[in-house]
Formats: structure tokens, sequence, C-alpha cells
């Protein structure tokens, strides 16, 4: 089969693919993104060509002029590699969060691996049992981004035929991070625990995600699951097993699980809240003799996808926001020009512009403007405003229906945990002053990635510690609480 040269500027990478390869297939192991899973409706993945040829059909060009894009860009989910091309891509550097938090742990010999296996992002840690200490860390974008974004449009390429080949590639991905790790020290692997959110476990254990896709969104199949390496397609031994931690709820996973083990929730005397603010918002609440939980639509925001401007953060987002002399300054992430902004800046912009008043009360732009400026290449519409207050509506409704059904109040709370990547940005005044979260800041801790503390954790614990959290953990469907629709309209406005 005749074959291709694509050159990818200004990474200095070269590739060799095969005459009509998709695009989508090959870029999205640079960091190409694909929120929409290859709709052409979004213009996350384009791609400017420099050199060669690459045809466009009616549709791709509707596409193109849709999004009012110059004759030189492409949509690389639209695109096949039909010649030698040359492209004009970003690097997109993820910040992810590899934390060396420490724990208190039995000691035994030999070594483990924990895994944080996340919707955008995949952590893997090499860790010494008989220290507790990182020997190595390895991190990769989670290769099924080119399916889509978010948990539904994983779950509907699923249900579109491409369940294995999304079980092959995040399987084929975290075996190729291990190995890396494995590179580095000559050691046998005792276990290895993987945490992660129920679509992603069950995608990973070629479990059916078709329960999740209809009302009422329930499926049965949340317990851990183990496998060997050899099953796994892995070309390296564990001693003992590789397990994926259980699920709490449908769409709340072990990753919560290990969270509320990293955060004590579970043996706390006072009430505490944990909030993961990461693809798929979900909320913890309780103490030592008592958990609720739940998932809430806060993630699209947050992580960029229904803002106009908006991007995870990678190189060229903004990632914070200050007003200093009354003027706006951003901080991008690499240092370069700006090229949008990222969840943690949305919040400050928006803290800042009721500052100024210039967004009133229901979040209209009080000049009657269609947007307002960040800087001369960004901008908020009123349409990202709406989109911010629907996030920060969920979370506050959320916590309030939680109180509610173990009968607290609010200032019960002593402390609320925010974790996940777009919680270690956040400016905790600003998450105050939209109202997202109502308690003083006083009581808010950022913790970072408790995914992998937790899932490291699970390295030295039994399964007792598992076995006690799920006992007392109750998984909570928001929408059916009778007063949800009231709650949650109230919490859209900016008191």
């Amino acid at each position: 089969m005749k074959r291709h040269n694509i050159s990818l500027q200004p990474l200095g990478k070269e590739l060799q693919v095969n005459d009509k390869t998709p695009l989508i297939d090959v870029l999205h192991e640079f960091g190409i993104e694909f929120p929409c899973g290859g709709k052409g409706a979004c213009g996350k993945c384009k791609v400017k060509l420099l050199n060669g040829c690459i045809e466009v059909s009616e549709i791709h060009q509707q596409k193109i002029d849709q999004l009012g894009l110059s004759p030189e860009w492409r949509l690389a989910c639209y695109s096949n590699c039909t010649s030698d091309i040359t492209l004009e891509i970003d690097q997109f550097n993820h910040l992810i969060l590899a934390d060396e938090s420490e724990f208190e742990f039995v000691q035994e010999s030999g070594f483990g691996i924990a895994i944080d296996l996340g919707t955008t992002t995949l952590v893997a840690q090499l860790v010494d049992l008989s220290t507790s200490k990182v020997l190595a860390v390895e991190t990769a974008l989670n290769p099924q981004v080119k399916f889509g974004a978010d948990l539904i449009s994983r779950i509907q390429a699923c249900l579109d035929g491409h369940a294995a080949e999304m079980t092959r590639l995040i399987r084929f991905s975290i075996g190729n991070m291990i190995e890396l790790l494995l590179q580095k020290q000559n050691i046998e692997i005792k276990r290895i625990s993987i945490v992660g959110n129920t679509v992603m476990q069950l995608i990973f254990s070629n479990c059916d995600v078709s329960p999740l896709a209809q009302y009422p969104f329930n499926t049965s199949n949340l317990g851990p699951k183990l496998f060997s390496a050899e099953y796994l397609g892995w070309n390296f031994q564990v001693a003992e097993n590789v397990m994926f931690y259980p699920s709490i709820g449908s769409f709340v996973g072990s990753d919560i699980l290990a969270g509320i083990a990293a955060t004590g929730l579970h043996l706390s005397e006072n009430y505490t809240a944990l909030i993961d603010l990461g693809t798929n918002g979900e909320i913890v609440l309780g103490n030592k003799k008592q958990i609720v939980c739940a998932s809430t639509a806060a993630g699209p925001a947050f992580e960029g996808t229904n803002i106009s401007m908006g991007m995870r953060a990678v190189t060229g987002a903004i990632s914070s926001i200050e007003l200093i002399d009354n003027e706006l300054s951003a901080n991008v992430i690499g240092n370069v020009a700006p090229k949008g902004i990222c969840g943690s800046a949305l919040v400050d912009a928006i803290a800042i512009f009721r500052e100024l008043d210039l967004i009133g009360l229901f979040g209209e732009i009080n000049s009657g403007e269609t947007s307002l400026c960040i800087n001369a290449n960004i901008s908020l519409t009123q349409k990202d405003i709406n989109e911010f207050q629907l996030a920060k509506a969920a979370i506050a409704a959320g916590l309030k229906i939680l109180c509610k059904i173990i009968f607290i109040q609010l200032s019960d709370i002593q402390t609320i945990y925010i974790a996940g990547g777009f919680g270690n940005y956040i400016n905790v005044h600003n998450i105050v002053q939209t109202g997202m979260i109502e308690l003083p800041k006083e009581k808010i801790r950022k913790m970072g990635n408790t995914a992998l503390i937790g899932a490291k954790m699970f390295l030295f614990s039994n399964d007792e510690t598992v076995k006690d959290i799920l006992s007392k953990t109750e998984h909570i469907n928001l929408e059916s609480d009778p007063n949800f629709q009231d709650i949650y309209v109230d919490k859209m406005l900016f008191n």
C-alpha cells in the first residue's frame, strides 16, 4: 500500500502513514483534541496545512466555512492523508497532577504501580512498597479522546460499534506506560491498582456501557475487576494481580472511592466534603457514620467544552486572571500568546466582572453588549456566562441537597476538599465570590489529585478499607429530589 509522510511543525515530528489514513487516527497522540467526537462541530482539531494537499469534501468545506476558518485550515476529523503533507499543530502540554503526597502505610517488600485512568489524562506511578516513595512517573493523554472529550461521547462511541477498539486503545496505552516505568527500574511488580470513573472502568474491562446510555442510567456491574497482565495483553509479569477498584454508582467511580480514602473523610468525626471538578463533577459529603455522593453536570464548562473560547489547562490557555490597577492581567500556560481560557480562569473572569458590576444578578451583561473582553483576543460571550451559571448552580445545588439528605446545614461542614486538575489551579476566593461554594474560604482546601493518592494508598490497604467506605456510602440521584429544579434555578443567580 502507498505510504505518505506527515511532518508536524513546530514539533519536528515525522510520521509515515498508509494512504487515506484519517488524521484523527494519528494526531490524537500529539494532543490534538476532538471534544465533539469527530463531528466537525467544535473546531478544536483544526490544523494548518503548510505544504501538500488535503482533499476537502463538500461537507468538510461547509464545516470550515461555518467555523470561519481561512483556506489554509483543515479539520483533522474530516481529513485523510493522500499525499506527503506538512501540518502546523499546537503542542498541547497537559498539566497532569502526579501527586507525591505522604500517607500512613504498613511496610512490605516489593513494588506496586498506581494508576489514575482519567477521561482526559492518564498517570502511572511506580511505588516502592517498603517506603511508599514514588520511583518513577509516566503521564499521557487518554487515547480515547479521538472518540470525544466527555463521557457521553465515549458511551455513544461504544454504542456505535467502537467499544472493542476503545478497550484495546486504553489497555495498550497503560501497558506501554508501565513498560516505560519498568525500563527505568529492573524490578518485578507485585500488584497494580487502577482507579477511574465508572465509564472508564467498564470500557477498560470490556463490559457493557449501554445501561448508562438510557434512563434510569443504572448499571449493576460496579464491583472490582481483577485481571492478569497476560489477559490484558501486557508483556511483563505482575506477581499478584491487576485490580480496577469498584465504582460507587453509575457516574461516581473508583476515582471518588480513592478520593474518599485520600481525604480520610470516612474516618472523620466532622462533616467533610470532597468536590472533584474534573470532566465529570462529583460531590461527596459525610463523616465516619454516613456518606452520600452524587455526580453533576459541571464538567463541560470547567473543562472548556461548552465555552466559546474554552480549552483545557494546556499550553496557550489562560489559567488565571487578576485585577491589577483596574486592568485585567492574565497568566498563560507555557508563556505564549493566549489561545483560549480554561476553567480556573473562567471562574476568575466571572468573579472580576461581577466585582466591576459588568455582570448582573441574573448573569446578564449590564452594558447590553454580546461579550466582555479579557484581552485583545479572548472574550466571554453571554452564552459563556450562562454556561458558567449552569455549572456553578450544579455544584451549589448538589451540595445543598446532599446536606438536606443527611439532615445538616451547610455551615456544619468543617472542611471542603477541592480535587482534580481544575481544582488545583482555582482561586478559592473567587470560587466563593461566584457562589459556587457558599462557605468561608478558610474551610476550603485544594488537595490535587486525590484519585492518584487513593490509588497509591490502595497498594498498601486490604479489602477492609474499601468495604468500610462502600458500606457507608450512598449514591444519590440529585434530580430525584422534588425541589431540585427550584434549588438549581435559585443557585444560578449571582447573589
